[in-house]
């Protein structure tokens, strides 16, 4: 009876220290995904920082310096820039 007691604390323990959070951190990725448009400065995954042009279902076009436009995969976005002041 201890055994059991103990397995089901320990797959709580896991689940509420691993499971829930990435949970949590995925779908506030999702949403962000979803939430983009054209004019967004965002930052990838990559490091390259830059303003959304276009938005497709599967892809973002992002402008960097020097007029350069990247055609990118919208899930490699990790974040909307921070306003910097």
């Amino acid at each position: 009876m201890q055994t059991v007691v103990l397995f089901v604390l320990m797959g709580g323990i896991f689940y509420f220290m691993l499971i829930r959070p990435q949970r949590r951190r995925q779908l506030a990725h999702q949403s962000l995904i979803s939430a983009l448009k054209r004019g967004d400065k965002v930052v990838t995954n990559s490091g390259i920082c830059g303003v959304i042009r276009k938005v497709n279902r599967d892809h973002i076009w992002l402008e960097v310096e020097g007029a350069v436009t990247l055609r990118m995969v919208k899930d490699s976005v990790l974040e909307k820039e921070r306003a910097t002041s």
